[in-house]
């Protein structure tokens, strides 16, 4: 039986049209009325549409958020996060001036962005925010996840760049196609560090567990799991990764990897 079911935002949830299908719900709720859990698994941070998500997903239990940075309860408040030091922060930030580089920094419930850059505006619309401007020196709350938001030519520049101390995924969204996504948290901070966490909340064995992703920030996670699940427009390091495949995101492609989970279910 899988016990917790745990789902990627970005190019599994939500493809281009930046909505939901409502039939995922349905199958959202046969599942818990089988016993599974269900998670959100993302880069996202867990204020914004995001909480909507959440809250028809599986309102009483545990999400993933910031790339495994913040694991929150909403029902509760509870919330377990990674806080990345002052020290580790500055460096990026410098960087990201002297490059005229898109960053963003994050806490649990607040963010900010320094670029006039265009880009800022868009991904914060599409996390359905407003842009927050500010000065990234000038935050006055815990920061949990730094984000680069890049073009190809960027990207490759931030790759070879040393980064000591904390962790890169890379991930990418179908509302934002031409851009590519680097987040930073906490080194040993990964989506796979927070499977393990909800996992254990729920005493549930990772090889009871599935995630659906499609991006290479949900390898960690994928990784750790029993049934690793590869959306049909995932990246080549994904689709190796996943021990079933399931259709596109536009495609209704999660239903498939839901089907799958309820009928173990059933079955067990």
């Amino acid at each position: 039986m899988i016990g917790l079911v745990c789902i990627d935002v970005d190019g599994t949830l939500v493809g281009r049209g930046g909505e939901v299908d409502p039939r995922i719900w349905t199958l959202a709720a046969r599942l818990r009325e089988r016993g599974t859990r269900l998670a959100l698994c993302t880069g996202r941070p867990a204020f914004g549409r995001v909480s909507e998500y959440a809250e028809k997903l599986d309102a009483a239990g545990w999400h993933i958020y910031q790339n495994g940075a913040s694991v929150v309860r909403p029902s509760s408040g509870e919330a377990f996060s990674s806080v990345i030091p002052a020290h580790l922060i500055r460096p990026v930030i410098e960087r990201a001036r002297a490059s005229s580089r898109v960053l963003e920094l994050y806490g649990n419930h607040a963010y900010v962005v320094e670029s006039p850059d265009p880009r800022a505006e868009q991904h914060a619309a599409s996390l359905g925010l407003r842009v927050t401007r500010g000065n990234l020196d000038q935050f006055e709350w815990p920061v949990v996840r730094l984000e680069y938001v890049l073009s190809t030519s960027e990207l490759r520049e931030v790759l070879e760049e040393a980064h000591p101390g904390l962790t890169l995924a890379v991930s990418s969204s179908p509302i934002m196609s031409q851009a590519h996504f680097v987040s930073l948290t906490l080194e040993g901070v990964s989506k796979g560090s927070a499977v393990r966490q909800v996992a254990t909340h729920y005493g549930v064995p990772l090889e009871a567990v599935m995630m659906v992703g499609d991006s290479p920030n949900d390898l960690e996670a994928m990784r750790v799991v029993g049934f690793p699940v590869a959306m049909g427009n995932a990246t080549p390091e994904v689709l190796e990764a996943g021990r079933f495949r399931v259709g596109h995101v536009d495609a209704g492609g999660l239903m498939g990897a839901l089907e799958l989970a309820l009928a173990w279910s059933e079955a067990g």
